[in-house]
């Protein structure tokens, strides 16, 4: 078959599951999956530029996930004044003599020599731990003493608040548009600094590194309070998009819903869905042309070599550890940019959900299954394989009732098949990775 019309096909095929969604379980459950999917591609883009570009094992994604979801709190929410007030410069001060120690340290490594380099770094970080400690401690105690329960923590960049109308009605509020690049940025630098230690090691030495590093990321998260409120949630984000309730209130809107003969709720949820469809779809889009720009360039040809022979890409004089380092920053962007965007839809940042299994394996049977080193094989295998994962487990109850109707009510077996429905999930995913790599070793849509 041509691989043009193959790939239209796979890409019809999986339109037409959204499609079926929204007929046999409603539009809202279709476009809830789609934008889910339209986030999951971009992870998994991210993901195809490190290893389908340059063979980078990175299995650390749920980390720079997460930095772009704390980019949306540091963003969108408004600054806690009394909590400044409390011990916001003492914080500051803390973080910058961390800085300092290090930077000390570092100084006097390349000054001093023998044993008095020794003792001196060993004096350096004592007397700077110490300090730090001192500084930084007082500034937490104090601003997470500010009414904890509601806030506790320092807030965020935006100083205008909640968008309300003559009604008091909420409405978009498009500052928190400027999260999904600052979620990049914020992981691209962590990337940096984890591409500086870790990207000499070996490819699966680099695996646990960036794994070890992004449970680290996400210990912080739940620990610090005093930077997005930790386990205890940060919830109200703002959105880009108009509310329901503003739209419920609407009395044009709700003619224009009773037109087409939804009811104003329905309709409301409906139409917020299709406008963060548009914004992910544009965002989603722009990514994957600049990712194809970057594979057709010579520059994608010099990675692609690098990933394909690293002795023949040195000798040919390619410094391959500043283009993997690149690379690497760039595919951590994109996971930020993602989750910075999951975080505005769901409207609050829980760090208590950041799982391995869901930000990180998931995604990379996703690029396994759509086509590692293809970038519309990404796309692909983001949506369908998200599609699954939501689907599996009611399809899974749904058949385990089925084959158990015929035994007895409240029969052991009967219950345990019913409760093996919950590990569909995992079965149906461990499955279709099988088949693919049986079947189609690169991929569905393989690279070129």
């Amino acid at each position: 078959m041509n691989p043009a019309l193959k790939n239209t096909l796979l890409f019809a095929f999986v339109g037409l599951l959204l499609v079926g969604t929204g007929f046999v379980q409603g539009w809202n459950s279709a476009l809830f999956i789609l934008n889910m999917g339209l986030v999951s591609a971009i992870m998994a883009l991210g993901v195809n530029l490190q290893w389908g570009f340059a063979g980078l094992f990175n299995i650390g994604v749920m980390g720079f996930v997460a930095l772009g979801g704390l980019a949306t709190v540091l963003i969108g929410m408004p600054p806690v004044g009394e909590a400044w007030s409390a011990g916001g410069l003492q914080v500051i001060a803390g973080l910058l003599l961390g800085v300092a120690t290090v930077v000390a340290v570092v100084f006097l490594r390349k000054k001093l020599t023998g044993r008095a380099r020794t003792l001196g770094t060993i004096a350096a970080l004592i007397v700077g731990f110490v300090i730090y400690r001192a500084v930084f401690d007082a500034g937490v105690a104090g601003i997470e003493a500010v009414d904890p329960a509601s806030t506790g923590y320092l807030g965020g960049l935006n100083i205008f608040g909640p968008h309300r109308d003559a009604n008091d009605m909420l409405l978009p509020d498009y500052f928190i548009l400027l999260a999904w690049p600052m979620g990049g940025l914020l992981a691209a630098g962590a990337a940096w600094i984890i591409g500086k230690t870790a990207l000499g090691l070996r490819s699966d030495y680099l695996a646990i590194a960036t794994l070890g590093i992004a449970e680290i990321i996400i210990a912080v998260m739940k620990n610090e309070d005093w930077l997005a409120r930790g386990v205890k949630n940060v919830n109200g984000l703002p959105r880009p998009v108009p509310y329901e309730v503003t739209l419920q209130s609407d009395p044009g809107f709700v003619a224009r819903a009773a037109s087409f003969g939804f009811d104003p709720v329905t309709a409301s949820t409906i139409y917020t869905k299709l406008c963060y469809t548009v914004l992910f779809a544009i965002v989603l889009l722009v990514l994957l042309w600049l990712a194809q720009k970057a594979l057709n360039s010579p520059w994608g040809r010099m990675m692609r070599a690098i990933r394909d022979n690293e002795t023949a890409a040195e000798a040919m004089g390619k410094d391959v550890t500043a283009r993997h380092l690149q690379i690497f920053i760039l595919g951590s962007a994109i996971c930020g940019i993602a989750g910075a965007m999951m975080t505005t839809l769901d409207g609050q940042l829980t760090p208590g959900t950041y799982q391995p299994l869901r930000f990180t394996f998931l995604i990379w049977v996703m690029v396994i299954v759509g086509g590692s080193g293809n970038n519309f094989g990404a796309v692909l295998g983001g949506i369908l394989i998200w599609w699954l994962w939501v689907q599996v487990e009611p399809m899974g109850l749904g058949l385990m009732n089925i084959l158990s109707s015929g035994l007895a009510d409240g029969s052991e077996l009967k219950e345990r098949m019913i409760e093996s429905a919950a590990h569909m999930r995992l079965l149906t995913m461990g499955l279709v990775l099988l088949l693919v790599l049986r079947f189609s070793p690169r991929g569905l849509i393989p690279e070129r």
